[in-house]
């Protein structure tokens, strides 16, 4: 294995974490006897080339330094190859780190559990799901919650979790429950009425929320959740349940476990790992031992 490692880093993620989190974490992999190079972008596309060159001319780990977005690139870069992915989560919503049960907001702690994981040879491999056009880590969003997610994204007016929060108090006003055509791991195609259908790789989005609680990140499975046609009245009391987990007990929310989703519905947005990924329809996979993780 090389001793170079790469950094990752976006600079401006958590108002500005990203680049002061470089920082710490090369310490640590410096004391650690590694050298560390570190790659930024002039934008997404940009970034993303140089971590693949990065991954090509055989770097010994990509770690990514930022939130659920970068994290997100990164996974872009080295997923069906061999170098491993560390992570210094100092973004907004951190899912993906969570998932793994990395530090979080700690670049310095960050920085020497990846570089005890690349020393012990102690890389982890998980699943991943593939869409299309896209590798996921995290959850899959389609419905109202990618619907909040396009009215927060053109909320320029408002920053932060407020914007968010002001999102869905709109869409619950305007909500109307979809329809939806899915497939389930090649079987019949069925058509219900939802809410929201979420595909999870992992448990949380949103920075937390269990949205697919019981989604575990090694089993050679995607985990469905679909919240059924219901009120807004009985909405609000489902949603606040998605924070523990407790949602999934409830009589409009089942859970299916597949390899394979393909899912369809008129002027839905999906979002993979908190980006957009275009319009349904769409067909997500699980990719069993996709990439191999710095986690413990």
């Amino acid at each position: 294995m090389t001793s170079e490692i790469t950094l990752f880093v976006n600079p401006t993620a958590g108002s500005g974490r990203g680049a002061r989190a470089a920082q710490p974490a090369a310490s640590a992999l410096r004391d650690a006897g590694f050298s560390v190079r570190t790659v930024l972008g002039e934008d997404a596309d940009d970034a993303l080339r140089r971590a693949r060159e990065a991954v090509a001319y055989g770097t010994g780990a990509l770690i990514a330094v930022g939130g659920d977005g970068m994290m997100s690139l990164a996974l872009q870069a080295v997923a069906g190859t061999s170098t491993p992915l560390g992570a210094v989560a100092v973004g907004t919503g951190n899912d993906f780190a969570r998932a793994l049960g990395l530090p979080i907001r700690d670049p310095a702690a960050a920085g020497r559990l990846a570089a005890e994981a690349l020393k012990a040879g102690t890389a982890r491999a998980i699943d991943l799901g593939r869409t299309e056009k896209r590798w996921f880590g995290s959850v899959l969003a389609s419905g109202f919650d990618s619907r909040v997610n396009d009215r927060g994204n053109r909320m320029r007016w408002v920053g932060g979790r407020f914007k968010y929060d002001l999102a869905i108090l709109a869409e619950l006003a305007a909500f109307r429950p979809i329809p939806y055509r899915l497939r389930l791991d090649g079987g019949p195609v069925t058509e219900i009425e939802a809410t929201l259908i979420a595909v999870g790789n992992g448990a949380t989005y949103g920075g937390g929320m269990r949205i697919c609680a019981d989604a575990v990140m090694d089993d050679g499975l995607l985990d469905v959740t679909v919240v059924g046609d219901c009120s807004r009245a009985t909405l609000l009391k489902v949603f606040p349940k998605v924070y523990k987990g407790t949602h999934l007990g409830h009589p409009a929310v089942t859970v299916h476990r597949v390899s394979s989703i393909e899912l369809a519905a008129a002027g839905v947005t999906a979002y993979a790992d908190g980006e957009p990924l275009g319009a349904l329809p769409l067909t997500a996979t699980c990719v069993p031992g996709a990439i191999r993780v710095l986690a413990p």
